[in-house]
């Protein structure tokens, strides 16, 4: 027993030296975050550290269960009454922003020739979540280090862009400055990550005086995209056996069903049960914060299984199809709210 722990304890050591000061420095600049900087320094690491043999069982370990578990916290966030009484109305947004993102993922990968599961990363990073997504998603496909560490890159550069030109953005399209919804809305279904909404709905909040009334609202709407994990993850994880099959291996579905998503929605019961019965919601939020931690710390074992380099010389194809399903899911979501009466 001693002998499993200390094979992976190096690794994970190192793994901790990364991402502890990560998650300092992403709370200080919250629009990059501790997964990018954890990232970064992990990849940065890599190029110097070549005889790391002894450490990879323990990163291998840190990058594949701790992001499951990063996945199955995250469930402790979600108050599913909260997001039935008020994300109900995001709804149709979500899901045509989301069902667009994937078709243009799906286009632009036989387009440009990407890796499928590059592809398929960015496609539900950029229409779900985030890098939550893209760690829920990763283990079902067999997605590799530098397909994750691709995917979260590109997933970044578009977090930070977003966070800067959409109160902007809302200004020029028109977006009421007095009704916080028709923005929270924009920002909720048409940014990835819950940083950079966050930045944005507080900015909108603080050019218009509104309180906290867009970040409240855009909030909920993020959370309610974060429940798209659940069937897009079952999906992909049948269709990920089926090809399995179709190469010559047998299907399961009890072997394609990921298990740690269904802990996650046992996680997110769990939380709207208590709080139903009077649980104070602040009770959660170490299990929210140490999914967090964990996120920042398989991002860490991650960059320090990818080469730099090679991320590097393949980026703009990349970039494009982030870019490309942005695009597709601002448009969809601008157009949606006007045919729904909400601008």
């Amino acid at each position: 027993m001693f002998d499993s722990i200390s094979k992976y304890s190096s690794g994970i050591i190192v793994c901790l030296i990364i991402a502890i000061p990560s998650l300092f420095l992403g709370n200080l600049f919250p629009v990059i975050g501790g997964p990018i900087i954890a990232i970064v320094l992990g990849m940065l690491i890599a190029l110097v550290w070549h005889n790391k043999e002894k450490c990879d069982e323990g990163i291998s370990f840190t990058s594949k269960y701790v992001l499951q578990a990063a996945v199955v916290l995250l469930g402790f966030g979600l108050n599913l009454n909260v997001i039935l009484l008020t994300g109900i109305q995001s709804l149709p947004i979500i899901i045509a922003t989301i069902s667009v993102a994937l078709v243009v993922a799906f286009i632009m990968q036989k387009i440009l020739n990407i890796e499928e599961k590059s592809a398929i990363l960015i496609g539900v990073g950029s229409s779900i979540c985030g890098g939550s997504a893209i760690a829920a998603t990763a283990p079902v496909i067999n997605a590799d280090e530098e397909q994750v560490a691709q995917s979260i890159s590109v997933i970044f550069f578009f977090n930070v862009i977003a966070a800067i030109v959409f109160p902007f953005l809302g200004k020029i399209i028109g977006f009421s400055t007095v009704n916080a919804e028709p923005f929270a809305l924009f920002a909720g279904t048409a940014i990835n990550d819950t940083s950079s909404v966050t930045a944005a709905a507080a900015t909108w909040d603080n050019m218009w005086g509104l309180g906290s009334e867009t970040l409240d609202k855009a909030s909920t709407v993020k959370l309610t995209r974060t429940l798209a994990i659940i069937p897009i993850t079952l999906a992909l994880s049948i269709f990920t056996s089926k090809k399995e099959e179709y190469k010559g291996g047998e299907f399961s579905l009890r072997r394609a069903f990921p298990m740690f998503i269904l802990y996650f929605v046992i996680a997110s019961i769990i939380t709207t049960v208590a709080i139903s019965f009077g649980v104070d919601a602040n009770v959660f939020l170490p299990f929210k914060e140490l999914s967090k931690f964990f996120i920042i710390l398989a991002m860490a074992a991650i960059g320090l299984h990818t080469d730099i380099v090679k991320l590097v010389k393949s980026g703009t194809k990349p970039i494009i199809l982030g870019a490309t399903c942005w695009i597709a899911i601002i448009i969809v979501s601008i157009v949606l709210q006007f045919a729904l009466g909400i601008i």
